[in-house]
């Protein structure tokens, strides 16, 4: 059967294609997206051609742009889509009015193309990917930042802005038809009437169903249930001729509310990330490089002049509708100064419409195209360049200077686990002095009621002196940083060798590290996940005096593993084989108790 061979085939090329090419791009920090871009050129018809028709893929890997904005659905609810009704609606609006305005007129007037055509081509191009511009943002670890909370907005007006556009190419293309007017009322309701039937199903069906599935209790329906109702809805606009995006994420709106969500979300991820991915490289492989060989000024020049039209004025818009400062607003042109997944489909109709010639419309994909490639690299070169300058810390003369009398202890960082020392000293009017390098926890440390905390970073020999650590008995070390930690230590253990270090630990090798510099280490998880412990034993049967006996056991033999370990904690190899050795010793150690307390002997517990 030469379809499914044709079929594997073309899987194994594509995953082959996005194992190589993406590992690579984020080495050479491109980003994931730049990667299946890439991948899409080598294997697609105008490199390898490996693939040679690029359109029996696109409907599938349409499908991870789907399932991603089902995902943005979900995560919105219609309460909170009304909380960034600002941004969504009165940013997002600003931005495709004035980029599409822009682009238009410079169609029509000095490229000469009709109104209708004009009119299309800048809506279109004013769009940005959606798809791309939250991977990018994801990537970097900006999506909460203030210029990715933009950007998220001004992307989910575009995706909803580009439901009406992809309806009016037909009517503008065919205006001068007697029945246009008809057609574009039917076809109207008919949308109307579509999105009438997801709100109404979404609302009053859907939890039902989500209910029924779950008390089955089989994972691969729930996940074939969440998928029905991603692709489902998709199909029922795409039938009426709306974006199929829309569907998915009104249905994943709906949905955000619902007690489901979060299991929804799981399921859907690895598909959206699979399909989103073979969308990328669909793209690539629709780009037609002979054109960027017969033509490339041209090609790089309306690239050029897209980017250099759209990141202005996205500039301007995050500057003075979305309150962004110079650096956060540069930041927004560059993600969304490239062209978008939705001009694709809005130029395809164009095309079938008659409003685009054949080589225009080639020459539109491939610059899109071009100008989803370059951003990966104007972003690596924006973070070089233009890095957020670091605002000095105003730190009130209050809390610079330290006035104490003679402390017994010194404690450095009032996180959580300083503030407790902290409290427990002073009901035991134990005199302390405490060092933080943040002034918001200095003032809520203050606002308890004239807390001896000052603003002293304890790495600095000038703030130990000014504490008076040579006159304490102790110092305790509560940072929560491990580098921090450990540099403390070493510089405390220099100065005053006379001192007692206790220090907060993050695990055992840093136990180890800490212990070598004279500190007694304190391990900031043990002593819960030990309580943690008890408390699930008891509820799993055994009486309190068993649990007790349990925990006191494995606390005395983990203390001695740990001691024993310390002596070659720097060969990997031999902890591993103490660490095997340790477990089976305390599986007989255990089994030994419960054979002791069946033949009713008292139980012993370490001494």
């Amino acid at each position: 059967m030469p379809h499914e061979g044709n079929l594997l085939q073309a899987a194994v090329v594509f995953l082959f294609a996005a194992v190589l090419t993406v590992p690579l791009a984020k080495r050479l920090q491109l980003g994931a997206v730049l990667g299946y871009l890439f991948a899409g050129v080598i294997i697609g018809p105008s490199v390898l051609g490996l693939i040679g028709n690029p359109q029996s893929v696109s409907h599938i890997s349409e499908l991870g742009v789907v399932l991603l904005l089902f995902i943005i659905g979900l995560e919105l609810s219609p309460r909170r889509l009304w909380v960034m009704r600002k941004s969504v609606f009165g940013v997002g609006l600003a931005q495709v009015l004035l980029t599409g305005s822009v682009i238009g007129m410079l169609a029509l007037f000095v490229f000469g193309q009709p109104l209708n055509s004009a009119i299309v081509l800048g809506l279109g191009l004013a769009l940005s990917s959606t798809a791309f511009g939250l991977q990018s943002l994801a990537e970097r670890k900006e999506l909460t930042s203030p210029h990715g909370r933009l950007a998220f907005a001004i992307l989910l007006f575009q995706d909803i802005a580009a439901i009406p556009l992809i309806a009016m190419v037909p009517l503008l293309a065919g205006g001068d038809h007697s029945s246009s007017a008809g057609e574009g009322l039917n076809h109207g309701l008919r949308v109307l009437g579509s999105i009438a039937v997801v709100v109404i199903g979404g609302r009053y069906l859907l939890r039902p169903v989500f209910r029924v599935v779950a008390k089955t209790g089989l994972a691969e329906v729930s996940t074939a249930t969440a998928l029905l109702v991603v692709i489902g809805t998709a199909w029922l606009m795409d039938l009426v001729g709306v974006s199929m995006a829309l569907g998915a994420f009104l249905a994943g709106l709906l949905l955000a509310d619902s007690e489901y969500r979060h299991e929804l979300e799981a399921q859907i991820e690895p598909f959206k990330g699979l399909l989103l991915g073979l969308f990328f490289i669909s793209v690539g492989m629709g780009a037609n490089l002979s054109l960027l060989l017969s033509a490339p000024i041209t090609v790089l020049g309306l690239t050029l002049l897209l980017i250099a039209i759209k990141l202005p004025l996205l500039f301007v818009v995050g500057r003075l509708a979305g309150g962004l400062g110079k650096v956060s607003a540069i930041r927004l042109g560059i993600v969304l100064a490239a062209g978008g997944e939705f001009a694709f489909v809005v130029f395809k109709i164009g095309r079938v419409q008659g409003l685009f010639e054949p080589r225009l419309y080639d020459l539109l994909v491939l610059t899109i195209t071009l100008s989803m490639a370059v951003t990966p690299l104007l972003l690596l070169v924006c973070a070089r360049l233009v890095s957020p300058k670091v605002q000095p810390v105003v730190v009130p003369e209050k809390f610079r200077e330290i006035d104490t009398d003679t402390p017994r202890v010194v404690i450095a960082g009032m996180g959580r686990m300083g503030q407790i020392v902290a409290r427990i000293l002073r009901a035991q009017n134990i005199k302390f002095v405490a060092l933080d390098t943040s002034v918001e926890t200095i003032e809520l440390s203050r606002s308890f009621g004239g807390v001896p905390v000052f603003y002293g970073d304890p790495m600095r020999p000038e703030i130990l002196s000014a504490a008076k650590v040579e006159q304490a008995e102790y110092f305790v070390i509560a940072t929560d940083d491990p580098d921090t930690n450990i540099k403390t230590a070493e510089l405390v253990h220099k100065l005053y060798p006379h001192i007692k270090i206790i220090a907060r630990a993050r695990n055992r090798q840093h136990v180890h590290r800490l212990v070598d510099l004279g500190a007694e280490a304190i391990r900031e998880t043990y002593y819960s996940s030990l309580e943690m412990s008890r408390r699930t034993l008891v509820g799993l049967g055994l009486t309190q005096a068993q649990a007790d006996a349990r925990i006191k056991r494995f606390k005395h033999h983990d203390e001695q593993v740990l001691e024993a370990q310390h002596a070659i904690y720097d060969d990997a190899a031999k902890v591993l084989q103490t660490a095997q050795e340790a477990r089976v010793e305390l599986a007989r150690l255990f089994e030994s108790d419960q054979l002791e307390e069946e033949s009713g002997t008292i139980i012993r517990t370490p001494r």
